[in-house]
């Protein structure tokens, strides 16, 4: 019966019945996972575009996951964006419960938190280059292939501009059919890691193997860190950290609390970093650029265009020589043009009020180097609080573990991935959508009509809803937050045990029930009673 047990556990093609072979499976997945994720977001504002659609929409397309002007056959065609996007949410929801628990139940305690940091390090590797292929998709015309790209009047800087973000979707789709290859060949159990198949082996060799293991961990930790970005440095350092020091379920609670809260009051400061709109005449600023912001869209007429029949609701932006831009040439006043696609130029404007040829050329207007230097401290703080977010992410994620059974951890986690999904994922999208339209200063208008996607947001508006927002569901988690500490450091939690004497527990657990097995295969004992003796 034992021999069966450690056969079945053991079984498997190869080298698939080890736990780092399932671990860089696992890790491959959840960068497969995140890189879908990050390009379906990034796509958003093309989809946004393509469609026609205000963001409310575009927000629930992408909480579909988690779970307009009617007249155009297309309009309607982001219907099949959305159902993709709940399918795809329920493949990738098993990886998360049933992947972790898998690890948790067959790896050394004191190497989980160590091999959760290595998914979420996968896990933050998956959005850059979902961020590049994004990047990549989005300089490429939607329409590539069936439209002659030298006669566009637009550039993928334009607001406008509509990138081939279905090349992505196809780029992912391929991505996640080979990543779930290696998944057909893994068996339904693996041996516990640092339970020797020699149960009957000495401590003391036991114990210099596990230390030459940790030597190979350490040196392979410290050849691959090198390239990655701050957060997945983080989330390894966190999670070598807790390997190293063995630090219980107390400690790790205390730690995570802190280093949260630290990460959450230095976000304050991106409140600080301002960057203001293109100026716009009629939108933004007053055609005389020495008055103060107006952000009244129906202020766009003046006396230098009214002459010119312009309609105030199209969306062709030229900038002027004078720096300021305009919503159209028309609105500029502009009486002539030359050139064609991107490199028209228009003269004789009359509300250009400029020295030179009062001249304008499609586009807005670029921001001063005042925004390129803030973009930059914006980055750098970012680097910052990811690291910080980082270290706090592995031990509170380990407290979450270690506080549930072990035939529960599955549920738990599933329970704790429904939850977010259900009070954030979903909604959150929606509300923040429906709220960042309220900033909206120029909407586009479709060909029946109807609003279609905004042009130009009220940027500063638009920071102070998306921080604040962000900021005040943020910070009324840390109410529960700091109740569950204070419980951790009341009550006795498994974590208080050492990693290294359960392990001893587990070894001697398995020599217990190899003699007992032994036993009651040997034909000396002939009956029940006699057998029940010896035990």
């Amino acid at each position: 019966m034992g021999d069966l047990e450690k056969g079945a556990a053991t079984h498997g093609a190869g080298c698939f019945a080890k736990i780092k072979v399932f671990l860089m499976a696992l890790t491959c997945a959840y960068v497969s996972k995140s890189l879908s994720g990050t390009f379906m977001s990034s796509m958003l504002t093309q989809i946004e575009r393509q469609f026609g659609i205000p963001t409310a929409i575009v927000g629930f397309i992408n909480g579909s996951f988690e779970i307009e002007c009617v007249k155009e056959v297309k309009s309607l065609m982001w219907i099949y964006v959305l159902v993709g996007n709940i399918i795809r949410g329920i493949g990738e929801t098993p990886i998360m419960p049933l992947g972790v628990s898998y690890i948790e139940n067959f790896a050394k305690s004191e190497n989980s938190p160590l091999y959760i940091g290595i998914l979420e390090t996968g896990k933050m590797i998956g959005p850059i280059f979902g961020l590049l292929l994004g990047s990549f998709c989005a300089s490429i015309y939607v329409d590539t292939g069936s439209v002659n790209t030298d006669d566009l009047t637009i550039t993928p800087t334009d607001i406008r501009w509509v990138g081939a973000w279905w090349i992505g979707f196809l780029v992912c789709a391929g991505v996640n059919i080979l990543i779930s290859i290696p998944f057909f060949f893994f068996p339904k159990t693996l041996p516990k890691e640092g339970l020797q198949e020699n149960v009957d082996g000495t401590e003391n060799a036991k114990e210099e193997k596990h230390r030459e293991k940790a030597k190979e961990e350490k040196r392979g930790i410290t050849k691959g860190v090198y390239n990655l970005p701050a957060i997945c440095i983080g989330y390894l350092i966190a999670g070598f950290m807790m390997k190293k020091f063995k630090i219980t379920v107390k400690t790790a609670a205390f730690l995570a609390f802190c280093l949260s809260l630290s990460e959450y009051s230095f976000g304050f400061c991106n409140f600080l970093i301002t960057c203001d709109n293109v100026p716009v005449a009629g939108l933004t600023n007053s055609y005389e650029r020495d008055q103060k912001p107006l952000y009244l869209e129906n202020n766009v007429l003046a006396d230098c265009n009214t002459r010119c029949s312009c309609l105030t609701k199209t969306w062709d932006p030229v900038c002027g020589d004078n720096g300021l831009a305009y919503m159209s040439a028309c609105l500029a006043g502009c009486e002539k043009s030359v050139g064609t696609g991107t490199n028209m130029v228009f003269h004789n404007c009359s509300c250009i009020q400029s020295p030179g040829n009062s001249s304008a050329v499609l586009g807005l207007c670029n921001k001063g180097p005042e925004c390129t230097n803030k973009l930059q401290y914006l980055l750098i703080l970012s680097g910052f609080l990811s690291i910080l977010y980082s270290f706090a992410a592995i031990p509170g994620y380990m407290v979450f573990l270690r506080c549930i059974k072990s035939e529960e951890k599955s549920l738990g986690i599933g329970i704790h991935a429904f939850c977010i999904r259900v009070f954030a994922g979903i909604p959150a999208p929606i509300y923040f959508g429906a709220l960042i339209d309220r900033t909206c200063l120029h909407w586009g208008t479709q060909k029946c009509g109807a609003p279609g996607a905004c042009r130009m947001y009220d940027i500063n508006s638009f920071r102070r809803i998306y921080l604040g927002m962000s900021a005040a569901l943020r910070g009324s988690s840390y109410l529960p937050a700091f109740v569950i500490v204070i419980l951790t450091r009341k009550f006795s939690l498994p974590g208080k045990i050492n990693s290294s004497e359960m392990e001893i527990a587990e070894m001697k657990l398995t020599e217990k029930e190899s003699q007992c097995t032994d036993v009651h295969r040997n034909p000396k004992f002939k009956n029940d009673g006699e057998l029940k003796t010896k035990l």
